[in-house]
């Protein structure tokens, strides 16, 4: 518990048996309850964090926003959740950066931004970093908001995320809930968070056909979402 806050952590996985006993003994104990999200491991990912004492579920279908999604449900309820990659990509430890705004300031999601934070060399491609800046971008030329990044270690309150009512099942979870944010008009912060070399391959940047899905479901998602909020506005 948190600032008198129950908070939730939701760590999707696939394939990460030697990288999610690593994310989970870095997991602070202030950490109310944590739901490891399967995504259809073929290695011992489950094995391993249920021997660390971590509660597992499979997702239904494959995909990250799919995993994503089976974890929230599984989670008793909480205030905040949590959101961190298996690959020990991320820091952890870092979790309080995200969760404080929230729960002593109001604030609704919280992104943590690897550009405003230090990555270590080789963790982050050139294709992930200009596909975080011209995703940006639109949302700025669309929107007026500005972000820095789509990192996937991020909190949010629990009742902002019933309200955006989630659906993305793929690569375009992250973006997703960015821009159910702005149009919900949710308090939003962005803090810097480290980040490192994954333990693993990346299933997105690792290979050339998980680059171009990504970043096919991400472009795709933001620009469908301003063509249907320009539609929506041209109607009223």
């Amino acid at each position: 518990m948190r600032n008198a806050a129950r908070i939730g952590l939701v760590i999707p996985t696939l394939n990460e048996e030697r990288a999610i006993g690593h994310v989970l003994a870095e997991v602070p104990e202030w950490v109310d309850h944590i739901v490891v999200a399967d995504n259809g491991s073929t290695d011992q990912t489950i094995e391993v964090a249920q021997s660390c004492g971590a509660v597992t579920v499979k997702a239904a279908r494959r995909g990250y926003g799919a995993a994503c999604l089976a974890g929230t449900a599984a989670l008793p309820d909480c205030d905040v959740i949590v959101f961190v990659d298996g690959d020990y990509s991320d820091y952890p430890e870092q979790m309080d950066r995200l969760v404080d705004p929230i729960t002593t300031e109001g604030v609704q999601l919280v992104i943590g931004s690897r550009r405003l934070g230090q990555s270590e060399q080789g963790s982050l491609t050139l294709p992930q970093r200009f596909g975080n800046w011209l995703a940006c971008w639109l949302i700025w030329q669309f929107w007026s908001v500005r972000y820095s990044d789509l990192g996937p270690f991020r909190a949010i309150d629990a009742r902002a995320l019933r309200h955006i009512n989630m659906k993305d099942q793929a690569f375009g979870w992250t973006v997703e809930m960015q821009l159910r944010a702005i149009q919900e008009g949710l308090a939003m912060r962005e803090v810097p968070v480290d980040y490192r070399v994954r333990i693993g391959v990346s299933k997105i940047s690792g290979t050339v056909r998980g680059t171009i899905l990504a970043g096919h479901a991400i472009i795709g998602t933001i620009i469908k979402t301003a063509y249907r909020d320009w539609r929506n506005k041209t109607a009223e």
